[in-house]
């Protein structure tokens, strides 16, 4: 890709933001819909996880397959015809009749989605060659985030109250159109040097495992923990796992590098970002249910409550793209585990009549801790990498990102509806005690690697993985 003008860059930074301002967007209006769907389709929670899970299971199932196409067929043409997929998916979800078409067409979502933020990182990171000016632009990036998590809920809330729940998804058609074709005008074309081919066993593999993992962790309340179907979920899965470490160490282009994981920033950021995201997609599923079902308050006051969690990611996450580009990624990401841990402490001592206070100090805490933590995920990421697999590098931690939020809603939807007797409204609050728990566990999972894998030692981890890159190329 020719070298752009300083404008040009940024112009093509801003485009690329559109893509994951819809995408973000749309998961935080979602989930504040949910109490909204549940109530229009007579159905459970374990329908309303289905709701999240189904569009973030095939998303991550296919990122590193869009990373690996768009580095083969044109980062530029992948996508725009993923902006094209996530806009008609959003139109067919506004029209859908009950809730089992909407997953599935949350699902379409999801094949165009998998085109798009991963996709749009890579032509950024292939845009922005300079370390620092780099670190800037992603810093953007995850203001971009925090600004769709501001809106999200606002804009949201207002469209339930005052439309329904069918037209969150109606204002992704717009967007999506305005972006194709900004991208058409405005974003070069580009692929990678040696990009890697299309490997339908890895992928095959990568379906089973999330899937298999999934349905296990959100059936087992009704199924049981002990039944065979949940023990039989989790033994496929694991078995998946065992078969494609493997099979993809042979394959001379895997779809999933195991190599990768041997840089320890890189391996670092990845199990940050599925604790971290984890910690993000329970947050905001258990509480759109409590605040609205349990607490009684209507989604737009729902919506306006969380808002001190958005406004401290979209106020921190260009802070801390700084930091790490001036100081490094150890500060922002020990910090945002300290964040997240504090705010997981003061959940676990939810009632159905906790004071405000005490409700808006926690958002604010946690928006800190997920606002310094994001930036670091994505610099580490992709900094100890090859430029030319950037898209699949790219890609694997968007990735993390993506499972992260589907365990997070799993695995804490799970534990809630497993401990709730009787009425969800009146059970709720002492039946999540546990899952903000593992909220705890996860905040200083994130704090202890953002220490130990940004150290000296993990530099050379990750310069000795680019050197030997260089001298297989």
């Amino acid at each position: 890709m020719p070298e752009l003008t300083y404008r040009r860059r940024w112009l093509v930074l801003a485009i690329c933001c559109l893509s994951l301002f819809v995408v973000s967007m749309d998961n935080t209006i979602v989930n504040l819909a949910l109490p909204s769907i549940q109530h229009d389709f007579a159905t459970g929670v374990s329908s309303l996880q289905w709701t999240v899970d189904a569009y973030s299971l095939v998303l991550a199932s296919l990122l590193m397959l869009s990373g690996s196409t768009a580095d083969r067929l044109g980062r530029r043409r992948t996508f725009q015809t993923g902006l094209a997929v996530f806009t008609i998916g959003s139109l067919l979800c506004s029209l859908a009749p009950n809730v089992g078409l909407l997953v599935v067409f949350r699902m379409v979502q999801a094949v165009g989605g998998s085109m798009l933020n991963p996709v749009a990182m890579s032509i950024v990171t292939n845009t922005f060659t300079d370390p620092r000016e780099r670190a800037r632009a992603i810093g953007v990036w995850g203001g971009v985030f925090g600004i769709s998590m501001a809106l999200g809920p606002v804009v949201g809330g207002a469209l339930v109250d005052a439309v329904g729940w069918r037209s969150i998804f109606w204002i992704n058609v717009p967007i999506g159109v305005v972006a194709f074709v900004l991208a058409a005008l405005f974003v070069p074309e580009s692929r990678a040097a040696r990009a890697r081919r299309v490997d339908p066993v890895g992928q095959l593999l990568v379906f089973v495992i999330l899937g298999s993992l999934t349905y296990g962790i959100i059936e087992a309340p009704h199924a049981g923990w002990g039944s065979a179907q949940t023990i039989g979920c989790f033994v496929l899965a694991a078995a998946a796992v065992l078969c494609l470490v493997p099979y993809e160490k042979r394959r001379a282009e895997p779809l999933i590098d195991p190599r990768f994981f041997t840089s320890a920033p890189f391996s670092g950021a990845t199990v940050i970002a599925i604790s971290g995201f984890a910690c993000m997609g329970g947050f905001l599923f258990l509480n759109a249910i409590y605040l609205q079902t349990v607490r009684g308050y209507s989604p737009l006051h729902a919506g306006l409550l969380t808002l001190p969690t958005a406004a401290m990611i979209l106020v921190l996450a260009p802070v801390s793209g700084r930091i790490v580009g001036s100081r490094g990624a150890r500060v922002p990401l020990v910090a945002g585990g300290a964040g997240i841990f504090v705010s997981g402490l003061l959940l676990t001592t939810l009632t159905a009549h906790s004071p405000l206070l005490l409700l808006v100090v926690t958002y604010l805490v946690f928006g800190i801790g997920f606002g310094m933590v994001n930036p670091p995920i994505t610099n580490a990421a992709v900094s100890g990498m090859p430029r030319e697999q950037a898209g699949v590098a790219a890609a694997v931690a968007s990735t993390s990102r993506v499972v992260g939020g589907a365990l997070g809603v799993a695995v804490l939807g799970a534990v809630v509806t497993s401990r709730v007797r009787g009425p969800i409204e009146a059970g709720f609050a002492a039946a999540s005690a546990p899952a903000w728990w593992i909220m705890v566990g996860c905040g200083v999972v994130v704090l202890v690697l953002g220490f130990v894998t940004t150290g000296t030692w993990a530099r050379r981890t990750a310069q000795h993985f680019v050197e030997e890159e260089r001298v297989a190329a």
